[in-house]
């Protein structure tokens, strides 16, 4: 049964397979004994190989161990993990935040806890595959409104009766296409009709507003009544994810979010490393403004080789390929000539929108990306 399958994914160009990285994440990485450039990974701000980070780990290990021993309502509540929500709470500017395994688990063990069946969730057709994981897993009526359509979302919203429980979720910023939700007007419809507002903010968090806050800060919503979702393994590079808002809402998943509830905790080692994380950003916002201008300097020069990249907003830059066959080669031909980038195809992304998902970051260096554009412009001549 499981060759039959692969052939088949094989002969429709989806097949996947891993490569394995022998160095740290930098801007170049080596691949097959071979340095390439990195342009697929979400540690936009450079920090997963940042020394502050790699010493309060390091000195976590000494102290604590290297595990934490229990779930956090038996005996694996460590005060790094209590240090480490106060810091994101004052991060987010919230009353109080719960951390988790991965964004994964929290999107999987929040969406269940706070609706069920009887309740309604309206969620973005581009969400995260965690958010759809768990809006399946919580049994409400799940209503997918077409991407970022406001308009569609407040209609069916007035169509819908019912006094049971009402979720709208969104990804603040889209993974595979680099866009931003319509937060302002997501929370004045959620308003209007008494929904919930909950926001993944994986890919901002480190990334929008000023202080790296996320879009909620980005778009002047700080301090208003929304989810907010984040992950601590992308811009913060380290592990796990969280969830900031209101404090009873944190006490009453710490009572039902049964990924939180039954999953030993987070090793104080990349807690520590989380908390450093933070120190960075707080004291160094400067990292943020370089992601920036790395972001301008490739997209200016990806729109001179006149590439499709789509609706991108952020360091998420999609070229558009369209075909499974088409990526998979574009990529091969992008690592040959020494960039790393790999194809994305369906199911990740609809059919018809394959595509080199690439991402620019605070440690490239203007060499770096002026080689990259050189590499893609090489390619797209040879293609």
């Amino acid at each position: 049964m499981f060759e039959d399958e692969l052939d088949k994914l094989e002969r429709l160009n989806l097949l996947r397979s891993l490569k394995i990285i022998d160095t740290a994440q930098s801007s170049r990485v080596t691949i097959n004994g071979r340095e390439v450039i990195l342009l697929s990974s979400n540690n936009y701000l450079g920090l997963a190989n940042h020394p502050k980070l790699k010493k309060a780990a390091i000195e976590a290990v000494k102290e604590y161990g290297v595990g934490s021993g229990a779930s956090r309502l038996i005996s694996g509540n460590m005060r790094l993990h209590e240090e480490l929500e106060e810091r994101i709470a004052r991060f987010k500017k919230t009353e109080s935040a719960l951390i988790f395994n991965s964004g994964y688990t929290a999107n999987t063990g929040i969406i269940p806890a706070i609706v069920g069946e009887g309740d309604v969730i309206f969620s973005d057709e581009l969400n995260h595959a965690s958010i759809i994981d768990g809006c399946r897993l919580s049994k409400a009526e799940i209503k997918v409104y077409p991407h970022k359509d406001v308009n569609f979302l407040e209609d069916i919203l007035k169509k819908e009766n019912r006094t049971n429980k009402r979720l709208i979720i969104t990804d603040s910023v889209f993974s595979m296409d680099g866009d931003i939700a319509p937060l302002l007007e997501l929370y004045r419809i959620a308003e209007r009709y008494s929904a919930m507002l909950m926001v993944d903010e994986a890919h901002a968090t480190g990334v929008l507003g000023d202080s790296g806050r996320g879009a909620v800060e980005y778009l002047g919503l700080e301090g208003k009544r929304i989810i907010q979702m984040g992950t601590l393994s992308k811009a913060l590079g380290c592990f796990g994810g969280y969830i900031a808002g209101e404090k009873n809402l944190i006490r009453y998943l710490v009572n039902r979010a049964r990924s939180f509830i039954y999953t030993t905790s987070l090793p104080p080692s990349v807690v520590a490393s989380a908390i450093a994380a933070f120190d960075v950003i707080e004291e160094d916002p400067s990292i943020i403004r370089r992601l920036w201008r790395n972001r301008r300097l490739y997209v200016e020069g990806l729109k001179n080789l006149d590439m499709d990249i789509g609706e991108t907003e952020t360091p998420i830059v999609p070229i558009m390929v369209s075909k499974p066959d088409e990526a998979v080669v574009f990529a091969e031909s992008l690592f040959e000539r020494g960039i790393y980038a790999p194809a994305i195809r369906p199911p990740t992304v609809p059919s018809g929108k394959s595509r080199i998902r690439t991402t620019i970051t605070a440690e490239h260096t203007e060499e770096d990306i002026k080689e990259a554009l050189s590499i893609i412009e090489e390619v797209i001549k040879g293609i």
